[in-house]
């Protein structure tokens, strides 16, 4: 059986690429394929990562102009074919210009961008991202962005509900999910949401920066270990 193979996808502006990079080569054993924004095919991939930052300087919207490159046709397309892709910060911010996951992220209810650890209540444990937490376990992650405010329309907010697609809220140490708890005013301090398959995870929070005790803890670490066994089996 041959080793899985990742993509991360890299723009102009990506400045989180070799942070994930790093943390999926640890998990896998193997370094992921770097695929640059420019290029309208990809590789025969088992994941794909969009990373954070601030990809073509967050003009226009965060994410709006990388939700356009070439490569996303390709991510769009293998996503549908059932390929997992994980987006994180400014990667949500592209996976939903494009399409893949609904809602928007706004600028934060403080107009300040925030950089600092926060915890996050784990609301589902059975999909390829979060198998590696149980249902209910709070997590600490960081976050860095000034655009992190998710927001719908009430028709798509309770379909996110009822049909158990928000993988991650912001919550108070407990787990209890309070209006003190949200950094940035996020509807239903929604952190992180899945598309409707389950394979398309978006999340504010950066997960590979705390994936290793030298990086001060290792919350992060289950996901990317539980997405290389996923795409190992």
């Amino acid at each position: 059986m041959s080793a899985p193979s990742v993509a991360v996808i890299v723009f102009p502006g990506s400045n989180c690429d070799r942070d994930i990079a790093v943390t999926l080569e640890a998990a896998l054993g193997h370094a992921p394929q770097m695929v640059w924004h420019g290029d309208s095919s990809l590789p025969k991939v088992d994941l794909i990562a969009v990373p954070g930052g601030f990809s073509y300087g967050d003009y226009l919207r965060s994410g709006a102009m990388a939700a356009n490159s070439p490569i996303m046709r390709e991510v769009v397309a293998q996503a549908g074919r059932g390929v997992p892709v994980l987006g994180i910060c400014n990667g949500f911010q592209v996976l939903t210009e494009c399409g893949l996951l609904p809602g928007v992220l706004m600028r934060n209810a403080s107009l300040k961008f925030i950089c600092r650890d926060v915890d996050l209540r784990v609301e589902r444990s059975d999909t390829v991202f979060t198998s590696g937490y149980g249902a209910g376990d709070v997590i600490r992650v960081p976050v860095a962005h000034h655009d992190g405010n998710y927001f719908t329309d009430p028709d798509t907010l309770k379909s996110l509900e009822d049909n158990g697609r928000v993988a991650f809220r912001y919550c108070a140490p407990d787990g209890a999910i309070t209006d003190a708890a949200n950094p940035n005013g996020s509807l239903a301090n929604i952190a992180g949401i899945l598309n409707e398959t389950g394979n398309v995870l978006g999340m504010m929070p950066h997960p590979e920066r705390l994936a290793d005790p030298l990086l001060g803890g290792t919350d992060g670490a289950p996901m990317f270990t539980a997405l290389a066994e996923a795409i190992a089996a």
